[in-house]
């Protein structure tokens, strides 16, 4: 009998079905050894030496593994073909007694490591005929991974407790993530809005209607700035209502679009969470649903490799079902971005491209949903370009002649699509815009002038697929570690999302502060990049596991040394005039994992706790000037306050508004104790107005 040893039980059911009498197939559960949660569980004074130890959870099922591994004659390491499934398995090889702890070498019943990127019997027993020994690159890369890991979590938390609060944890990817995210929130609070104007002309040729751009005046093309201001744009505008427009040129050409490349495990978070708005977690466990069932290839992968027969089954499947004209001449090939990425590895694509989302065999909403969004992605990548016919009209308008006159250029687009090729399984948003059909000599005739004004905005804040897409950028991370990045900087209360955008959190923003002041190796880009490509080297063979955390380990320990005697305790209790409602000790003010906290005094002895009231306003000593404007508040004018917006775009941005809100909805970015200020800067929307972001702008954070 023939043991093979997989991670999870559906995988394991699935493989199942492709085997015959003579395989028994069992799950792992996942790891079946991990480092002790209740200590370090490194030795820093033996080369790092992990210690390793099986979960009180795991122990019943390494029973069950040793006894059908003693009735069998051969075992099959069957995991999953990244770092983390080669670990797996040479943990299960340990903790089976495959390998002999002295030698390395395996003992007499014969043990073997197979992999494949997709769970498909073809592709099984293909494995079975190719296996290999484990890869102790591989797993070295994963073990120093969980070192690097455990150390800075189990030495910097304490420090965290001792100079912020309790409760504190610290990431070596995870600070990255939220020092990012806090990064974009202070440019946000420091943007200031420019204004600028554009100018529209809305023209008809032969009664057919179109709109052009102001596109330069005399030989300066138009900047976003050089209109500045309203006065500028109505000066300009009462010079094209008296001018004579021209056609000046016609140009016509064909656009085209390639189509998208296949998924990989961030496009498809990414993607996942734009179309569906799920999170980069949800997206990852119904991916891994869908692999274990046998409907996808391997989810997590920065290849974009696609394997022969995929591509002919592609194409066999859109000749037949869309025509000829949908199926492109050659097999499209896609360059991976990353210098690092796994290019024995595929992308992510359905396992047979003929077995549409309709047909596949799941009862589950969310699987079927993102098995179509994998499927049209593949079959797009294979499909032709979309073709587009664009014309521009440039428009000349010239003022009477005279002293002032002027030359005006305008410019027209439109675009007509011609043929949607890849676009008939993968839709986008296009906007077409068809012009009537002029010639250079048809009489133009002006219908109206719209001068329109515009504010620069702040850079959009992360949402998931946004974050993604950075940390992918930045080198930070690896498939496997997007979502739990993600997820664990929500779970620690570091970051909130809300309306699907991420906000630093009080005390996210603090321990930023502290990481970034203190140990900036830990939070800084570039450096974690470095680490991800160090972390790359050991998989390659080509460093010593041990060499890159010593690197790291030995000027970490020494600057939190010293940090530890340096650094004061960043947030002191706060006393208030409260006292216990138990004990009548004082009440003070603590700082905890959720942010500012009553607690008493008499702690640990007394455990009475209180959220904080809400702060009331702070008012600056000035009456609203709408309210003194309006017959109807004049006697009984509202105070200026000074207000935070709680959501939407500008959230916790600073703004001066009426306190009798909602009756007076006066509100301004500017202090109006500065009227100067007040007078150039945009007034700012009412609170209730702030709540939504604009569609303009979710469309373009999208």
């Amino acid at each position: 009998m023939k043991l093979v040893i997989v991670e999870s039980p559906t995988k394991a059911k699935t493989i199942g079905k492709f085997l015959d009498d003579d395989y028994v197939v069992e799950s792992s559960y996942g790891h079946i050894r991990d480092l002790p949660r209740s200590k370090l569980g490194i030795d820093v004074e033996k080369n790092y030496t992990p210690q390793y130890l099986v979960p009180l959870k795991s122990r019943a099922t390494l029973k069950k593994l040793k006894l059908a591994a003693a009735k069998s004659d051969e075992i099959v390491l069957a995991t999953d073909e990244d770092r983390e499934g080669e670990a797996i398995a040479w943990h299960l090889a340990q903790a089976l007694g495959l390998d002999d702890k002295k030698t390395g070498k395996q003992e007499t019943k014969k043990t073997e490591r197979i992999v494949f990127h997709e769970i498909t019997k073809s592709a099984i027993e293909e494995a079975l005929t190719h296996p290999r020994a484990l890869d102790m690159n591989l797993v070295n890369a994963q073990q120093a991974r969980r070192v690097l890991d455990r150390l800075v979590g189990y030495k910097l938390s304490p420090f965290l407790w001792k100079k912020v609060a309790k409760g504190l944890s610290a990431g070596r990817v995870q600070s990255v993530a939220v020092r990012l995210i806090m990064e974009r929130e202070l440019e946000i609070r420091a943007f200031k809005p420019e204004e600028y104007w554009s100018v529209i002309a809305r023209l008809t040729a032969k009664d057919a209607p179109f709109v052009a751009t102001l596109a330069s005046i005399g030989d300066a093309p138009m900047e976003k700035f050089s209109i500045p201001n309203e006065a500028t744009a109505k000066a300009i505008s009462a010079d094209l209502s008296s001018a004579s427009f021209a056609i000046a040129g016609i140009t016509k050409k064909t656009l085209k679009k390639n189509p998208p490349p296949p998924f990989t495990t961030s496009t498809l978070q990414q993607e996942a969470s734009k179309r569906l708005g799920y999170s980069s977690k949800k997206t990852m466990l119904l991916a891994q649903r869908l692999y274990e069932n046998g409907f996808i290839t391997y989810m997590r992968t920065d290849s974009l490799n696609l394997s022969k027969e995929s591509l002919v089954a592609a194409k066999q499947y859109l000749t037949e079902t869309f025509g000829a004209a949908y199926a492109a001449d050659a097999p499209r090939v896609f360059k991976t971005k990353s210098r690092l990425a796994q290019e024995a590895h595929e992308a992510i694509r359905p396992t047979k491209p003929a077995e549409t989302p309709d047909t596949i065999a799941t009862a589950e909403a969310g699987e079927k949903k993102l098995y179509t969004l994998i499927w049209q992605r593949f079959l797009a990548s294979q499909m032709p370009q979309a073709t587009f016919d664009a014309t521009g009209i440039e428009i000349t308008a010239a003022t009477p002649k005279g002293t002032n006159a002027k030359q005006y250029t305008l410019k027209a687009n439109g675009t007509t699509r011609l043929f949607d090729g890849y676009l008939k399984v993968w839709p986008q948003k296009f906007k077409e815009n068809e012009l009537p059909v002029i010639q250079k000599d048809s009489v133009l005739a002006l219908q109206g002038i719209d001068p329109e004004q515009h504010f620069t905005e702040p850079p959009p804040r992360f949402n998931e697929a946004s974050l993604i897409k950075t940390l992918e950028e930045f080198g930070i991370g690896r498939p496997s570690t997007y979502a739990p990045i993600i997820s664990v900087i929500q779970l620690r209360n570091y970051v909130k999302k809300e309306e699907g955008k991420f906000f630093p959190t009080e005390i996210g923003e603090l321990v930023n502060k502290v990481l970034t002041e203190n140990f900036p190796e830990v939070v800084d880009i570039g450096f974690t990049a470095k680490m991800e490509e160090s972390l790359d080297s050991v998989a390659e063979g080509n460093e010593k596991w041990q060499d890159l955390i010593g690197s790291f380990y030995v000027p970490f320990a020494k600057n939190l040394e010293t940090k530890y005697e340096e650094v004061k305790k960043t947030i002191a209790d706060e006393p208030t005039n409260e006292v216990c409602e138990k004990c009548g000790k004082p009440m003070i003010i603590k700082f905890g994992r959720f942010g500012k906290f009553m607690a008493c005094s008499g702690f640990p002895e007394c455990k009475t706790t209180k959220q904080l009231p809400k702060d009331a306003p702070k008012t600056i000593g000035m009456k609203c000037p709408d309210c003194l404007a309006s017959p109807e508040r004049k006697d009984a004018p509202g105070e200026i306050v000074e207000r935070k917006v709680s959501r939407g775009r500008a959230r916790g941005k600073i703004f001066w508004g009426c306190a009798k809100y909602p009756a007076c909805k006066y509100a301004s970015w500017t202090d109006p104790r500065n009227p100067e200020a007040d007078a150039a800067a945009p007034k700012a929307k009412t609170p209730e107005a702030e709540e939504e972001p604009e569609k303009e702008e979710a469309e373009k954070v999208e």
